[in-house]
C-alpha cells in the first residue's frame, strides 16, 4: 500500500482507524479517550450547543491531550478530528470554523456539502481536511476541491449512509483518486479494519462500535439496544432529516412511531440539530456491524480488544498459502 498517511497520524496511532463523530454520541470524553488510546478521535461541531460550549469543549481536548503528552512524551496520541456540516442550512458553519481555527483541529472532516469552504482556512494553519462523501459522483466533486482525503461512507453505515458497497465504492474512487481514503460502513472488529485496508483503503471508520462504550454521551438506553441489536433491527429512512440514515427500529418504536409508515421528509435541515423541535433527535441511529457488539466497555478496553483482532487477522494473511506463494515469488502463470 502506497504510504498516503502523514507522520500527524502513522507516528501517533496504534490502529488505522477513526472513531467517527456521532450526532449526540462523541463529546470531548470521547474523543480525548480515543485519541489517549491510540485512535483518532472525532465528533461534530453541533453536538456542543452553543459556539461557547464548543470553545470550550475544543480548549478541554487540547488541554487533556497535551498534559498526557506531557506526563508520558513516548505515548502515542492520536490527533483530534472536528466534524463540520456544510450544508447550507447550518447558520453556525462561519462560527464553528472559526473556533476549528482558534484551536488548530489536526484533522477537520466536513459532511453534507463541498468541503471547499472550510480547506483554505485549515490548510492555513497545516491541518487536514477529510470530505464525507457517500457516492462515486460526490467523491469524484469532492476531488477537486484540494481536500486531503475522502470518507466513503459505504452501504451499511449508521446514521446518514450511503448505497455504494465497500468493494466497489473504493475500486471506483481508487480509479481517479490517490490520496487518503478513509472507510466506513459496518466494521466493527479488527479484522474488518484490515479489509478495510486490503480493499485499498487507508483508515477504517468506525461509529457504530463506539457508541457502547463507557465515555460516549450515548443514554444507557441506546448502548443497551446496541448491545442487543443485529443488522436485522435496522431501518434504512429520510423520515428524520431528509437525508436516508441507518435508525434501530426499537428506538422508532418506543418514539411511538410505525417504522414500517415512515414518509421521507421532503425538505433539509442541520440548523440547530438539538433544538426541542427536533423530533429525530431521539431516535438512535446504528450500522450494519451492530451485531458484533454485545457488551459496554471503556474505549481503552475496546482499542486493545480491536487490536488484538487485528494482529490475529495479519497473522493470518502470513499464514495464507497464497499469499505466501506471492511474496515468495510464486508464478503469475496459472497453468503451471
Amino acid at each position: 500500500m502506497a504510504q498516503r498517511l502523514p507522520t500527524l497520524i502513522t507516528d501517533h496511532t496504534v490502529l488505522p482507524a477513526i472513531a467517527a463523530p456521532m450526532f449526540l454520541v462523541s463529546g470531548t470524553e470521547l474523543v480525548t479517550a480515543a485519541c489517549l488510546a491510540g485512535v483518532i478521535g472525532a465528533f461534530p461541531t453541533p453536538n456542543a450547543r452553543s459556539a461557547e460550549i464548543l470553545d470550550a469543549w475544543m480548549r478541554s481536548i487540547v488541554d487533556i491531550l497535551a498534559a498526557a503528552q506531557a506526563r508520558n512524551p513516548a505515548q502515542r496520541i492520536a490527533p483530534w478530528a472536528a466534524n463540520i456540516i456544510v450544508h447550507r442550512s447550518n447558520t453556525r458553519l462561519q462560527a464553528d470554523l472559526d473556533l476549528v481555527i482558534k484551536h488548530r483541529a489536526p484533522i477537520v472532516i466536513t459532511a453534507l456539502g463541498s468541503p471547499a469552504a472550510v480547506i483554505e482556512a485549515v490548510h492555513s494553519y497545516g491541518g487536514i481536511v477529510l470530505a464525507d462523501v457517500n457516492s462515486v459522483a460526490f467523491a469524484a466533486k469532492a476531488a477537486k476541491t484540494g481536500a486531503d482525503g475522502l470518507v466513503l461512507v459505504a452501504s451499511g453505515a449508521g446514521g446518514h449512509t450511503g448505497h455504494t458497497t465497500a468493494f466497489a465504492f473504493v475500486d471506483a474512487v481508487r480509479q481517479f483518486w490517490d490520496g487518503i481514503v478513509v472507510l466506513g460502513g459496518g466494521i466493527s472488529t479488527g479484522r474488518s479494519i484490515r479489509a478495510a485496508q486490503a480493499l485499498g483503503a487507508d483508515l477504517a471508520y468506525m461509529g457504530t462500535r463506539f457508541i457502547a462504550t463507557d465515555e460516549s454521551l450515548a443514554a444507557a438506553e441506546y448502548k443497551a439496544m446496541i448491545t442487543e441489536a443485529s443488522a436485522e433491527d435496522l431501518v434504512l429512512t429520510a423520515a428524520f432529516t431528509g437525508v436516508p440514515a441507518t435508525m434501530l427500529r426499537p428506538s422508532i418504536v418506543l418514539a411511538g412511531l410505525d417504522p414500517d409508515t415512515l414518509a421521507a421528509k421532503t425538505t433539509i435541515d442541520f440548523d440547530q440539530p438539538q433544538s426541542g423541535s427536533k423530533a429525530w433527535k431521539d431516535i438512535w441511529s446504528a450500522g450494519q456491524g451492530v451485531g458484533a457488539i454485545r457488551s459496554v466497555q471503556p474505549v481503552a478496553a475496546l482499542v486493545a480488544e480491536l487490536r488484538r483482532e487485528y494482529r490475529q487477522a495479519l497473522a493470518e494473511e502470513r499464514a495464507n498459502p497464497w499469499a505466501t506463494d506471492i511474496i515468495k515469488g510464486g508464478s503469475d502463470d496459472l497453468t503451471q
